[in-house]
């Protein structure tokens, strides 16, 4: 699915505005919820790929990211906000090659008044937890979605990946969470079919557990083994080898497990290690 190096210059704006810096050429991509956890590590595991990349989120002014990730500021629980996100890739690119829907609020404020309310029965469940998930998750993607396919279908060629999790099949943490899984593969399976006659595959990648700040906090007080963990990067460098499949399009609309698929492609994480591909009954 990779798209002919257009051979476009980054403005200076997106080069520390220092002359004589190397622009990055190739495929644009566009990682929303990049400002840390799985998205931060989508974008940086895309960069060492050689995707000029854009990342979103609320806080990404404050994200730890190299100047070479082209920021931008966004609520994407606010439209207009999303509508100038695809508008500053279409006036700075005029293409978008890959979008990874990764934006999500569904973990914050687990802990409130000193209870863990994430687990919490769907009775007692807090209203945010909703707006988190499928608001700022499933809507967010959806929305994104459809400013990506707007730029892609005239071309024939893009790629969109949505970050979802086992909760889709199964009970995992509580209700509001195997709604909004189980909403993405649906959306994915969908809009794969739409998207079929413009040969753009969507697809639903599953992480593993993944060393995010919050994992690996969580793990120095024994909530986690990590010895089977994932990097953050370590998805990035799936979905590059996913992008650069030339048969794609086979899998399009399908859900598929980053690690299954690293073996498949050979990818090993930063550390040189192969996460091992987790299945349902692991799960």
């Amino acid at each position: 699915m990779r798209s002919q190096n257009r051979n476009r210059r980054w403005p200076l704006s997106m080069t520390n505005d220092r002359p004589g810096n190397d622009a990055q050429t190739g495929n644009v991509a566009l990682v929303t919820g990049a400002s840390r956890g799985v998205g931060r590590g989508i974008a940086l595991g895309l960069l060492a790929g050689g995707f000029r990349v854009y990342g979103s989120g609320r806080s990404i002014d404050q994200a730890d990211l190299p100047q070479e990730i082209r920021r931008l500021r966004c609520d994407h629980l606010r439209d207009e906000e999303t509508a100038g996100v695809f508008e500053a890739i279409r006036s700075e690119c005029g293409d978008l090659d890959l979008l990874v829907n990764c934006a999500w609020g569904g973990y914050e404020k687990m802990v409130e008044g000193g209870a863990f309310t994430w687990a919490a029965p769907f009775w007692e469940q807090p209203p945010h937890r909703w707006t988190g998930m499928m608001d700022a998750g499933v809507r967010a993607a959806f929305v994104c979605s459809a400013h990506a396919a707007r730029m892609m279908t005239p071309r024939h060629r893009g790629v969109i990946i949505n970050i979802s999790f086992w909760a889709a099949q199964r009970h995992l943490g509580n209700t509001i969470y195997g709604i909004a899984k189980a909403a993405t593969d649906k959306m994915t399976s969908d809009m794969a079919v739409e998207l079929r006659p413009f040969a753009i595959p969507v697809i639903s990648l599953y992480p593993g557990l993944v060393r995010t700040e919050s994992v690996v906090a969580a793990a120095k007080s024994g909530a986690f083994d990590l010895s089977t963990s994932e990097s953050p990067e370590f998805i990035g460098r799936v979905i590059n080898a996913l992008f650069n499949d030339p048969n794609l399009m086979a899998r399009t609309g399908q859900v598929l497990v980053a690690a299954a698929v690293a073996k498949e492609f050979g990818v090993l994480d930063i550390d040189g290690s192969s996460p091992p591909a987790l299945t349902l009954a692991d799960i």
